[in-house]
């Protein structure tokens, strides 16, 4: 009885040591990333080999001990790397992203969160390559994750991907009839800390 006791106890107290109330915080970290595939014409599809990038911003949060919505917005930089012709070019992507989460704290830190991410294409840039406008400028895709809160400092680890491709046409005429799609593909790792 005594063991029932204090494990309620302790499970109480992690429970309100880990779900911090609403709030605003700053969040930055690391993204590993990859992106759609290159097509040639008449050529097999080339995929991408993961890079590492980074990312830096802000978020709020509302919501009680159970249920959360927290939206963030955060500048992004996404690298991957492509191999053709016995060379490799990278690739890089500049985007603002702005997730709309819906988290539930499970038990004393831990959460599961979900939601769509909207994703604001500034830059994108292939090595030696001038590539050509994206179909769109302005993407929908969703973010899955679990994360731990120890008082006011956050970690979180998520997978976050576009619902379609965006492709970009290349510029030079060597590369007339190649098409990029930019999608990326990420597991982000965060760390936050809520104000």
């Amino acid at each position: 009885m005594k063991n029932a006791v204090l494990l309620i106890c302790l499970l109480a107290g992690l429970t309100a040591f880990g779900q911090s109330g609403s709030g605003f915080g700053i969040k930055g970290g690391l993204n590993f990333s990859s992106t759609g595939d290159l097509s040639f014409e008449n050529v097999e599809n080339i995929g991408s080999d993961t890079k590492t990038g980074w990312h830096l911003g802000a978020f709020a949060k509302f919501g009680d001990n159970l249920f959360y919505l927290r939206p963030e917005l955060v500048y992004t930089q996404v690298r991957s790397e492509y191999g053709f012709n016995n060379q490799s070019s990278g690739f890089t992507m500049h985007k603002i992203d702005v997730p709309v989460l819906v988290g539930l704290n499970i038990i004393g830190p831990l959460h599961i969160f979900a939601g769509p991410a909207f994703q604001w294409i500034l830059d994108t840039e292939l090595d030696n390559v001038s590539l050509g406008d994206l179909d769109s400028d302005v993407t929908i895709g969703y973010n899955l994750g679990i994360g731990l809160n120890l008082g006011s400092l956050g970690i979180d680890l998520r997978y976050d991907n576009s619902f379609s491709s965006n492709d970009a046409s290349f510029t030079d005429e060597i590369f007339s009839n190649t098409v990029l799609d930019t999608r990326p593909s990420q597991v982000i790792l965060s760390l936050s800390y809520m104000f």
